[in-house]
């Protein structure tokens, strides 16, 4: 249950950013320092992979952040909220001090119980996923692409010829109905107009730190009482993830309490964003529960041992990362939940591999969850989807269908990487694959990018 103490201080922690005024002090000291439209993007991006704490958290406070930044040099909403989805989701996936990594944890750690596989803890096998996390990295590597190299293409074009004209930031613009909501008014709690800089960076650090310190305590702890001696990487094997991430967030929340308790904010208006921190992640939580429900239905209905039975004769096992990597990608998009997808294919694919190869294992996790962002990415339904708009004060459809292009070539690319990942069982080889294709997809947009602009610059 430690992962639902976890979430809940973690939505305590966000809440008290918000009312420091932290994001708001941040957002003027950005808008003196950049000096290009380049710069203004790759804020947002640095920025995004900088607060991976929460999603949900990272596209409103980013958003509201880069926004008066990047609309001062014309950059178009859409490419903001590209910028917003594709930071969040992707670095939440792969960070253990975060709510996604704390969840995918605790489901890895119920499949390894449960199929005897004792060679990693389940912060090793989470760690060893990252590299083999195709679209995840890819995706994050594609946001800076995008920003540095201007690779603007279908819709995300027009959107960007319009807004270097001047047109598009009105947020009552016909074509842009949405209301729009600033990070103060999404959680409904007031920001103080006292805050510094160092009341959003401090926390944020002081969490990171702090997790990362706690899993080596605890981690050396179990090596000691094993009679093993301390080293750094058998600290990590051997951590308590769940008791890790408590201390770590209570560190944090203890320097977030610390920042508005110095600009003498009524202790009311400090218990009751406590409160709404906490509701927030409600969802989260229930989500979580459900999961494990399910989980536990998976496992006794033998599900992925019955899928495992079917595939075997007729699919051969080395294709099982690709096909697991599309069919969670489909389900995030119908169902528009990357957590739900985890939480229902994690259990299955771990099934399937220990009914067909253990050895791919790791690779057929590592698609899921590849997958499951995936899916979330290019789904119009999803929360993280909504509140990336949200944060940019972009039209929602208007988002999706700019993003949706940039989301396909990484899924290309993550597509050659679990094909290569199936055949060769080589993380070296399948994430050269994938990176020699991902050279090649941006190459193709640069050109398409700029044969739209001569074609634009000629009409």
């Amino acid at each position: 249950m430690s992962i639902v103490g976890f979430l809940i201080l973690l939505g305590m922690t966000t809440a008290l950013l918000t009312l420091s005024g932290g994001t708001r002090a941040f957002a003027e000291w950005a808008q003196t320092r950049v000096k290009s439209k380049r710069g203004s993007k790759l804020l947002a991006a640095f920025l995004g992979v900088f607060i991976f704490v929460d999603d949900y958290f990272n596209s409103l406070a980013v958003g509201a952040i880069s926004r008066p930044v990047t609309d001062r040099f014309y950059v178009s909403r859409a490419k903001l909220a590209y910028i917003l989805d594709s930071t969040a989701a992707p670095m939440c996936v792969i960070m253990p001090a975060s709510s996604w990594g704390a969840y995918i944890i605790t489901i890895i750690g119920g499949i390894l119980v449960s199929h005897g596989i004792t060679e990693y803890s389940a912060l090793g096998a989470y760690v060893r996923l990252i590299p083999m996390n195709f679209y995840a990295v890819f995706a994050l590597l594609m946001v800076f692409a995008v920003a540095w190299f201007g690779l603007d293409i279908g819709k995300m074009r027009d959107h960007e010829i319009a807004a270097s004209q001047g047109r598009g930031f009105d947020k009552d613009k016909e074509n842009d109905t949405q209301e729009a909501h600033e990070l103060n008014e999404e959680l409904d709690i007031r920001e103080s107009e006292k805050g510094k800089v160092s009341d959003l960076v401090l926390p944020i650090v002081t969490l990171i730190v702090a997790t990362i310190a706690s899993m080596l305590y605890t981690g050396g702890q179990a090596l000691a009482a094993d009679g093993k001696q301390f080293a750094l990487l058998g600290a990590f094997e051997n951590t308590d993830v769940g008791t890790s991430l408590i201390y770590g967030s209570l560190l944090g929340l203890a320097v977030a309490l610390f920042t508005v308790l110095k600009q003498g904010l009524p202790m009311v208006e400090i218990a009751r964003t406590l409160w709404i921190g906490a509701k927030s992640m409600f969802g989260a939580i229930l989500i979580l529960v459900f999961a494990w429900t399910i989980g536990s239905v998976i496992g006794d209905m033998k599900t992925g041992s019955y899928l495992s039975t079917m595939a075997q004769g007729n699919i051969n096992p080395h294709w099982l990362p690709v096909i697991l990597f599309l069919l969670s990608g489909l389900m995030a998009f119908s169902t528009g939940t990357s957590w739900g997808t985890f939480g229902i294919m994690l259990p299955i694919a771990g099934d399937m591999a220990g009914a067909t190869d253990v050895a791919l294992m790791l690779p057929m996790l590592s698609a899921v969850l590849a997958g499951a962002v995936f899916g979330d990415h290019c789904s119009p339904i999803s929360d993280t989807t909504i509140l990336s708009s949200t944060g940019a004060r972009c039209n929602h459809i208007d988002h999706v269908s700019t993003q949706l292009p940039y989301a396909l070539s990484v899924a290309l690319v993550s597509c050659v990487g679990f094909i290569a990942l199936g055949m060769t069982a080589s993380i070296a080889f399948s994430f050269i694959a994938a990176s020699i294709t991902f050279v090649i997809v941006c190459a193709i947009l640069s050109w398409l990018s700029k044969s739209k602009m001569a074609s634009c610059q000629n009409a």
